[in-house]
């Protein structure tokens, strides 16, 4: 299967890279932190499964992953920039209210929840994997873990439980000074305004998966929400066919 590469700009001048592949109904994909839509999406053939299931899939790499701009300044990294890129791209492809849906893996599901929570984003269905409770509300607690992968860089050793995010940082070859700058640009969210979020939601988690806190909570705050289990722990269940399959499923019910 084809994939393509094209650039926007977003909001601010930024210059945004976003794959895409099949053809019919679009769905977007957004990826975890550190991530980019080729190793989350493209490498372990969940793009395939969606376009061969008849969507169009756009596969964004947020600011400072993958092929996109990863500015130094700290003017780029205003609040919600995520939730502003995507909403940049949105009206790019010229899709409004229902005519697409959204799905994001991680920080890619954050991105996606805070968006539709606020009002920002109005998909069709929502697919929200590796994400739980606790990783939208006690995000400063999250963020301080990858805060100090970055600034002890040099120093984790194979025995620290930060060993495992350190050496997927440095394979992904993220800038580590403007990933710095993204990660204060985050919030916690108000559990409160999961309540705006009415369209149907799959919740898809790995079984071992516990980084972000509990996914089946968090199914539970929703108005229409599935919530489904995957093998896998956090870094792994985005590489399981499970997790494509049932993208797939939700979004051709």
């Amino acid at each position: 299967m084809s994939v393509s590469t094209d650039h926007i700009i977003s909001f601010d001048g930024t210059r945004l890279a976003v794959h895409s592949a099949g053809e019919g109904r679009p769905v977007i994909l957004l990826h975890g932190l550190f991530s980019s839509a080729q190793m989350n999406w493209i490498k372990w053939g969940h793009d395939a499964r969606l376009a061969a299931a008849g969507f169009r899939v756009f596969m964004p790499d947020f600011r400072v992953h993958g092929d996109s701009e990863a500015p130094q300044d700290a003017a780029a990294y205003p609040p919600q920039v995520l939730v502003r890129d995507i909403a940049a791209l949105i009206d790019h492809l010229g899709l409004g209210e229902g005519e697409y849906d959204l799905g994001g893996f991680s920080l890619g599901a954050r991105t996606a929840v805070h968006g539709c929570a606020t009002g920002v984003f109005a998909p069709r269905r929502l697919v929200i994997a590796g994400m739980g409770v606790s990783g939208l509300a006690d995000w400063k607690r999250r963020a301080g873990f990858f805060t100090r992968v970055i600034d002890e860089f040099d120093t984790i050793t194979r025995d620290d439980p930060a060993w495992l995010s350190r050496q997927f940082l440095k394979s992904q070859g993220v800038d580590r000074t403007a990933a710095r700058l993204l990660l204060g640009a985050f919030e916690d969210l108000d559990l409160a305004t999961l309540a705006n979020i009415t369209c149907p939601a799959l919740v898809i988690s790995g079984d071992r998966d516990e980084d972000n806190g509990s996914a089946r909570d968090l199914a539970a705050l929703l108005a229409n929400a599935t919530y489904a289990e995957i093998p896998g722990g956090h870094l792994d269940s985005a590489t399981k066919p499970e997790l494509g399959e049932g993208i797939v499923r939700f979004l051709t019910a």
